[in-house]
């Protein structure tokens, strides 16, 4: 009970603006860790953090905190992972990085969250073709076997307090920059990641909206990775549009496939968006790796990047992901073009010859979700053209998918509140 006094009154200093020391934020994570809170007093936290902030020492203290009260992983040597900040439907990378940087050699035992403010999570994703609600001792022996995996966060007890938080943040579809940045650190520490790639894109579409609180941000993942010794790169790049052109988990896994299989029509946005987030994070790893290496790869590829084009045009990155599936319980036979979106559909065409000046994140993130994405894995939206494309009349701009007639429906309807593009 005096534990619960403590993160109440913790809360209500934190809801006026006062700093909180570790105790304190400790005694906050416990009780939600624990589910003592309850939704109410959890949602308060949430508000408070989203309202006021929080200084770069409660920073620290509240990735520590969320780490203490919950599993730990330890892998030796060199682990890798990358993360992206999200908010950009579309753009699924992760079983392309993970897929290269576990061929060449590397751990990456990757934690991906379920869908909070997009259509759909890397989670979402991945079990289409395997299980990612892994124990402790399973994801052990598939890191073991192929030197990778591909799981939901929450499958354990990983910071359970941050999926705690994700649930009562979901239905305002908002998170603080800090909650972020603690949320993305405290899984990469527990999951024993020492060499991590940030992908941080800005935009009006997107959660981080400037240049500037792009740069803020960066400046505080380096100062908590340097407080946990784990060697970082913060990638900041303009986005204005999905790197590929499904959006929703069948959609996307498809997109991601096409890309890991060299298929002709694979999204070249989303390989090249791929291939720099793995050609810095081995980049990174090859720093820490033994002198041979170093001097192997230097002499064979160049660099990392060289490393990781090879190591996906080669095919040996595909073999890699397949592996990672069957570890996890999957099927091997896997191919781009067996992965189907819902069989109701609807092609909107364009009333005018004209040019796609906009693509609107928000709205699509809106309309996938209305179509029924993440729980109805084949729902979803395909952009048939995107920024600057030119546009024919009664040529097809974008098709809707949902698995059944209602949601397909309530979808197209959407489409006059939540215009997808302008063109």
């Amino acid at each position: 009970m005096e534990e619960k006094n403590l993160a109440v009154n913790a809360i209500r200093k934190k809801l006026v603006g006062k700093k909180l020391n570790y105790k304190e934020i400790y005694a906050i994570m416990d009780q939600i860790s624990k589910e003592k809170f309850g939704d109410v007093l959890t949602t308060y936290f949430a508000a408070s953090g989203y309202s006021k902030g929080f200084t770069n020492e409660e920073l620290f203290y509240l990735t520590k905190a969320m780490v203490e009260t919950g599993e730990i992983l330890h892998f030796k040597g060199i682990v890798a992972d990358k993360h992206s900040i999200g908010g950009v439907p579309g753009t699924r990378t992760t079983p392309v990085v993970v897929s290269i940087v576990a061929a060449a050699g590397f751990k990456i035992p990757k934690s991906s969250s379920r869908a909070i403010t997009t259509p759909d999570g890397t989670a979402d994703d991945m079990e289409i073709l395997a299980p990612v609600d892994l124990t402790k001792e399973q994801i052990y022996k598939v890191v073991e076997k192929t030197n990778g995996c591909i799981v939901w966060g929450g499958s354990f007890n990983i910071a359970p307090a941050d999926d705690i938080l994700i649930q009562v943040e979901r239905p305002l579809l908002f998170e603080s920059y800090d909650k972020i940045l603690v949320s993305i650190m405290a899984k990469k520490i527990a999951f024993g990641s020492n060499h991590v790639v940030i992908d941080l894109p800005y935009g009006a579409m997107v959660k981080v909206h400037t240049l500037k609180d792009a740069e803020v941000l960066r400046d505080k993942f380096i100062f908590l990775a340097k407080q946990f010794k784990i060697k970082i790169r913060v990638l900041i790049h303009k986005t204005d549009e999905p790197a590929g052109r499904g959006i929703g988990p069948v959609l996307e896994m498809r997109e991601s496939l096409r890309v890991l299989q060299q298929k002709p029509d694979r999204p070249l946005d989303l390989e090249i968006r791929s291939i720099n987030l793995a050609g810095n994070l081995l980049d990174l790893c090859i720093k820490d790796a033994t002198e041979k290496f170093q001097k192997d790869i230097k002499k064979h590829y160049g660099n990392g990047f060289g490393l990781a084009t090879t190591l996906l045009q080669s095919g040996q990155a595909f073999e890699k992901f397949k592996a990672i599936v069957v570890a996890q319980g999957g099927k091997s036979n896997i191919d781009s073009e067996k992965l189907k979106p819902g069989k109701y559909s609807y092609v909107d065409k364009a009333e005018k010859n004209g040019q796609i000046k906009r693509l609107n994140s928000k709205n699509i993130t809106a309309v996938a979700r209305i179509l029924g994405a993440p729980k109805q894995k084949g729902a979803g939206i395909y952009l048939n053209k995107k920024l600057n494309d030119k546009v024919k009349k009664n040529e097809a701009l974008y098709t809707i998918y949902s698995e059944n007639v209602y949601n397909l429906k309530e979808g197209r309807d959407s489409l006059q509140n939540f215009p997808i593009l302008d063109y």
